[in-house]
């Protein structure tokens, strides 16, 4: 049975860290709560997304960056940006099924791959 909205948030804030990654690109790897988040929303599209645009990001003068999903009638927008709000990559979606309107994911690079994660997790 699906979990509601409520019911996935709910859930997802019980995340606070994390005991493994889970690698999804090259340099690009995963939390346990955005593992869980991916799983429960069938969202592996929008971690996949996220990683794939992080390989254009200058790591040395941008090692964090939030994505930041806005629904959008039936599709959304997709903004990664530098923390301080200044937009780095944005992409269009024309039909989304993910379950919030608003919704944000943090990625730090650790030295050697990016890292993934809710913002519950950072």
């Amino acid at each position: 049975m699906k979990q509601s909205n409520v019911e996935l948030l709910s859930n997802l804030s019980q995340f606070i860290g994390t005991e493994r990654y889970y690698r999804l690109l090259p340099t690009f790897v995963v939390t346990d709560g955005l593992k869980y988040l991916m799983d429960e929303a069938n969202c592996y599209w929008l971690a996949q997304l996220y990683g794939l645009h992080l390989v254009s990001v200058d790591f040395n003068q941008n090692p964090f960056t939030v994505l930041v999903f806005t629904r959008k009638s039936s599709g959304g927008i997709v903004n990664i940006e530098d923390g301080n709000g200044n937009l780095l990559v944005q992409q269009r979606l024309d039909y989304t099924d993910f379950p919030f309107d608003e919704y944000r994911l943090y990625a730090c690079w650790d030295g050697e791959h990016w890292v993934g994660m809710l913002t519950s997790e950072y």
